[in-house]
């Protein structure tokens, strides 16, 4: 693999993000944090200069753990990145982000009392659509799309909406994506070609995600 990454600072977002109802329980999905690890593990190999935001993940990583800034919710994911967008070259957005939050939060474990209860929630922070409007011409984004229907249209809806250079597209099926260690991909590019990929490992794929990076620098 030709090496024009050494030195890139990139910013990696991995995992799940927890939304807290109280101190015991929260809102949350299957994302392992293995992909965005992967792509870490990788490019720090090559050199590059790896920022790597993750929420809760229960994996063994070689990629230094003094150079993980752990969080748990979206909002605190965003206000990590926002400290570190301006100064990197490259942005992977990775990270299964929560779409939705609890309106409010119990600093208490609430009691089951009712029969029925109501939860209000309120939208997270768009971490990628947010960089993506104040990204610099010089500055290069990826995304992340997991879709069950109307796979390459949503996706291409979310690479025109978030400002991405090129979309990771995937789905929930056995073995690819969420918990596995294998994963089958189709990278969308911003001039809507595509390039699929047969199902591989996880390291694998992030070689095949960074050999496209390459095309960048």
């Amino acid at each position: 693999m030709q090496n024009n990454i050494k030195n890139k600072k990139i910013l990696i977002t991995a995992g799940p993000t927890r939304e807290y109802i109280d101190p015991v329980r929260f809102l949350s999905n299957e994302s392992s944090g293995k992909m965005g690890y992967a792509l870490a593990e990788t490019l720090h190999n090559l050199g590059a200069v790896v920022y790597l935001v993750s929420g809760p993940v229960t994996i063994s990583t070689i990629f230094p753990i003094e150079k993980i800034k752990y969080v748990s919710t979206g909002k605190q994911m965003y206000e990590e990145c926002k400290l570190i967008f301006k100064k990197v070259d490259m942005a992977i957005f990775c990270a299964a982000v929560a779409d939705y939050t609890p309106k409010v939060t119990s600093d208490i474990k609430i009691k089951k009392i009712e029969d029925e209860t109501t939860l209000i929630l309120e939208k997270n922070p768009d971490i990628a659509f947010e960089f993506g409007k104040i990204k610099t011409e010089q500055q290069k984004s990826i995304g992340f799309a997991l879709e069950t229907n109307n796979v390459i249209e949503n996706a291409i809806c979310k690479l025109k909406k978030k400002n991405f250079d090129f979309i990771v597209v995937n789905s929930p099926n056995k073995n690819e994506g969420f918990g596995y260690d294998t994963n089958k991909i189709t990278i969308l590019k911003k001039d809507i070609t595509l390039t699929e990929y047969p199902l591989k490992s996880k390291q694998e794929v992030a070689h095949d995600i960074v050999k496209t990076m390459i095309e960048f620098f």
